[in-house]
């Protein structure tokens, strides 16, 4: 996810927030979900990844107490005083942001941190984030990178072998680099204070993910959406002990669109607090984006044109939340794609 925001508080603007209705709600049979220590992992994921772009992965070997620890040193910052978490913000991408979610007018029912996945490339924003929180929330947040980094790794190499692709680490290398661009966002949909406003709003618009992977971590409160392949939206039951994964619009394009980046939002119930976590796994901004020649070994085969991550983040940048980005990097219109991506 890319974003540009200015922090405003949560109870302006509140009229230009849409509201919502529920939709269906996916049993858990409906849902893919990964033993990642199942032998047959590697080909479960596949099969999640073209069917839905979208599934859970439990057994992931991520300590339960360190994400509980990271959420509730996140929900310490966000029940600070405004005046203190402004001090963090705007974002330049990274810091605090709150209500508005990019330049080009999407809003939505949340505050949130974005933060940078390399410690090394701090700036003044990220540090005053941890300057309002204790030593502990620091070590929460680069211990929690660290371990879902491990994560996302682990599903890339089963996805390479899964797909028969050589080398292994063909797609977790470019996460792995020590100068990747990827990043660890926190994201609060806070309860309403006025009576009359508590309601299901729309917490973060529709969208797919511009990176190659995210980890997806939240509480036991709902308002995950995702869209089928026949345009319908599902509600996602929460599960706070597992992890849900997002294939990215760069991994779309590394296979050629035989994976799906899925796109989602977050309906937020204004009488319920939410508070999520997702790492971004994304390639250095040099790195060339194409389709894998493993998997697509003549050119004219492509689907799209070969582009930098630093080019397609760029114009990431320039969208809006529901926007086709991927659009603009067809070499041919994409038979096989849904309508309303």
């Amino acid at each position: 996810m890319v974003v540009l925001s200015q922090p405003v508080a949560l109870d302006n603007h509140i009229s230009v927030i849409p509201t919502y209705k529920p939709v269906p709600v996916l049993t858990s049979h409906s849902i893919p979900v990964v033993d990642l220590t199942h032998p047959e992992a590697k080909t479960l994921i596949v099969k999640a990844c073209e069917e839905f772009g979208f599934f859970k992965v439990v057994n992931h070997g991520v300590c339960p107490d360190l994400m509980t620890r990271l959420e509730q040193e996140a929900v310490g910052f966000f029940a600070l005083p405004q005046s203190l978490k402004n001090q963090a913000g705007p974002p330049e991408p990274y810091g605090y942001g709150s209500k508005r979610i990019g330049p080009n007018g999407d809003v939505g029912w949340i505050e949130y941190i974005l933060l940078n996945a390399n410690p090394q490339l701090s700036s003044a924003k990220t540090s005053a984030v941890f300057s309002q929180s204790p030593l502990i929330f620091r070590e929460a947040v680069e211990e929690y990178m660290k371990e879902v980094k491990e994560v996302s790794c682990k599903v890339l190499e089963m996805i390479t072998e899964g797909l028969g692709i050589e080398p292994r680490d063909s797609l977790s290398k470019m996460v792995r680099d020590e100068k990747s661009d990827s990043c660890l966002r926190l994201n609060h949909y806070p309860t309403a204070e006025e009576e009359a406003e508590r309601m299901v709003k729309l917490g973060f618009g529709e969208h797919t993910d511009p990176q190659i992977i995210s980890v997806l971590r939240s509480n036991n409160t709902s308002g995950l959406q995702i869209c089928m392949k026949d345009g319908s939206w599902v509600a996602v039951p929460p599960d706070h002990s597992s992890f849900f994964i997002n294939v990215g619009d760069a991994l779309q394009v590394m296979t050629n669109g035989r994976f799906k980046s899925v796109k989602h939002k977050v309906l937020a119930d204004t009488r319920k607090s939410r508070v999520s976590m997702i790492y971004f796994g994304g390639p250095t901004l040099s790195q060339k984006i194409t389709p894998l020649p493993s998997l697509v070994p003549k050119q004219e085969d492509w689907l799209y044109k070969e582009f930098t991550w630093s080019q397609y983040k760029s114009s990431a940048y320039k969208s809006k939340l529901g926007d086709y980005r991927l659009g603009l990097f067809e070499r041919q219109p994409l038979l096989t794609h849904r309508s309303n991506v």
